[in-house]
């Protein structure tokens, strides 16, 4: 007996290894024995001594050729594993990912994952736009000439001024900006697509916690949780945005997911005022746990996807653990080493995985990540780029109202310029991402579009600030903001292509730091100092949209910087060969339709 090897050629290219566990060829010794001539003498009978020796000697050529046949066996079985995971790494074998394709929910398209993440950010955002509204915020109790009004909204209910009020939009910052690196570190160890089910409990559970909150502390640690729930999701989503979408839409599958921004928080506008005052202030948050709850159980329920160059599941599912080389290697080790032998090697396992430990090693990992991010020169200066931009964005969001309604008296300027930057942000942010993937989305290209758009849109707004007439300032800086709003899918692709696939939650978690720690966030206070030199709404106002310039300039620089779209390049991070042959793919449309 012994083990031959065949390869079989599928219609596809595919090459299937196949072992035969029979008869070797060539050998003789299985033949059948010779037919004696006719005639030929008998063979002389041996002595009793001569018996014994023959017998033994028939005994070890059995054990021999068992041997031999066991060999060959595992030595096909080898060559069908190596054979199987080359040939599914070459995106060969359709029987590989068949298993796979059963698991997977036919529901569970990367449409129907855009459109789940796209409701996620959305309802994240109008969180954000319900807090801000006067119908969770309220106003303090004021007296004036001996008659009190009553408070309303949180500020009524918890007596607070006005800074007491701003710190809770500060709490909230704190836990993203603290949170969002955590999560892209975790993300190594841990599969991202559980990490962001965690984050989206934890936002449920302290919105939840908002509306239940009894005084200014209670309501304060509970933002700052938002926060934190919220940061997992900023951090992970995009990738998986990218990872999914078809090659010739990513830049657009991202503008549809940053749409959410402008729409999410112009939602929470309206949905604040009329359910606080309707309702009450606290049944708004209960509304948006309820509203966020079902994602929550999908991010558990659902088998967890992964991340391009991230690794994390079960090695070799389907084909069983006996085509994993390691596993090969550990089973010879362990039939030797015995049960005795692998108790005594469990307990110096464990004590070497303290929690110390673990800490300062991924401290390590991260301030080692970190220095090969900001060595990535194209990172770095679309960063620059998009700091200068979220800080005139911030300013203007803040600002804007009060600024028209000072130059152009303006008699409602909350709803001009929030109804300017609903629809400018809606059909800017679309129409960037579509643009990019219409003159082939490259980090080139990328950094064209961000640069040029950037350019006329602070000309735009930088013109209609000019204008004494309102009805001049209206279309001009519509068009800016247009215009400005078009970079937000190009610089989030460029954040996703510059670095390779096992550094994008980082990238995108240090984005979202940097362009709030040295963006939105100072921009306020910085303008409103400016203007308390100056008293003069109209020069503060050019003074802010001139840095919109600065941004361009960034942009600009970043065409002629050697670029590479690492998309595609792997890291240690990615599946070994014969891993890969056993993942599940990431929500392939053309699998789902080969699996029916």
């Amino acid at each position: 007996m012994g083990g031959s090897e065949e390869v079989a050629q599928g219609s596809d290219g595919a090459r299937v290894a196949v072992v035969v566990v029979g008869a070797p060829v060539g050998d003789d010794s299985a033949a059948p024995p010779p037919v004696a001539a006719a005639g030929a003498a008998p063979a002389v009978t041996p002595g009793e001594e001569a018996a014994k020796r023959e017998s033994l000697l028939a005994a070890a050529a059995a054990a021999a050729e068992c041997k031999q046949e066991a060999a060959a066996a595992a030595t096909g079985l080898q060559a069908m594993a190596v054979t199987v995971a080359r040939d599914v790494e070459a995106g060969g074998l359709d029987a590989s990912t068949s298993g796979a394709a059963d698991e997977k929910p036919s529901w569970f398209t990367p449409k129907r994952l855009l459109v789940m993440f796209c409701l996620i950010n959305m309802l994240n955002y109008v969180d954000r736009g319900a807090i801000a509204s006067n119908g969770v915020n309220g106003s303090r109790q004021s007296c004036t000439g001996g008659t009190c009004t009553s408070g309303s909204g949180i500020q009524g209910d918890f007596n607070l001024n006005n800074f007491e009020d701003g710190v809770l939009s500060s709490a909230f910052m704190v836990g993203l900006l603290i949170a969002s690196p955590i999560f892209a570190s975790l993300a190594k160890i841990h599969n991202p697509f559980r990490l962001i089910g965690v984050g989206l409990l934890v936002w449920t559970i302290a919105t939840a916690g908002c509306g239940c909150s009894f005084d200014f502390w209670s309501i304060t640690i509970c933002r700052m949780l938002v926060g934190v729930g919220e940061a997992s999701f900023i951090s992970l989503a995009a990738p998986f945005i990218d990872d999914n979408a078809p090659a010739a839409q990513k830049t657009a599958w991202l503008a549809m997911f940053y749409m959410c921004i402008p729409t999410g928080i112009a939602v929470g506008y309206v949905y604040g005022g009329l359910v606080g005052n309707s309702l009450h202030w606290r049944a708004a948050f209960w509304g948006e746990s309820i509203l966020m709850l079902p994602f929550v159980i999908l991010g558990f329920v659902i088998k967890p996807l992964e991340l391009k160059g991230f690794n994390h599941s079960v090695k070799t599912k389907e084909y069983g653990e006996m085509l994993n080389p390691e596993r090969q290697d550990e089973t010879k080790q362990g039939a030797s080493i015995g049960v005795d032998g692998l108790a005594e090697t469990l307990p110096h396992k464990f004590s070497i995985s303290s929690f110390g430990k673990k800490v300062l090693t991924e401290i390590k990992h991260f301030m080692k990540d970190m220095k090969e991010l900001l060595q990535e020169k194209v990172y770095v200066i679309n960063v620059l780029g998009y700091i200068s931009y979220n800080f005139v964005i911030g300013a203007y969001s803040y600002w804007g109202p009060k600024a028209g309604q000072d130059i152009y008296n303006m008699a409602s300027a909350d709803i001009m310029f929030g109804g300017i930057t609903i629809v400018c942000g809606i059909f800017g942010t679309l129409s960037g991402g579509f643009i990019l993937d219409k003159i082939d989305s490259t980090i080139s290209n990328a950094f064209k579009l961000l640069s040029g758009a950037t350019f006329l849109g602070a000309i735009f707004c930088f013109g209609a600030f000019c204008f004494k007439s309102l009805y001049g300032f209206i279309p001009f800086f519509s068009v800016g903001e247009l215009l400005v709003f078009a970079t937000q899918a190009p610089v989030n692709y460029v954040c996703l292509h510059c670095v390779k696939p096992s550094l994008r939650p980082l990238s995108m978690a240090m984005s979202t730091v940097a362009i709030h720690i040295f963006g939105d966030v100072p921009s306020s206070p910085l303008v409103g100092l400016l203007q308390d030199k100056i008293h003069n709404w109209r020069s503060t106002a050019l003074t802010l949209t001139s840095i919109l310039f600065i941004a361009a300039i960034f942009w600009f620089i970043g065409i002629f910087v050697r670029s590479v779209d690492r998309f595609n390049e792997q890291s240690e991070h990615d599946v070994p060969a014969v891993e890969r042959s056993n993942l599940r793919p990431l929500l392939d449309e053309n699998e789902e339709a080969r699996a029916s």
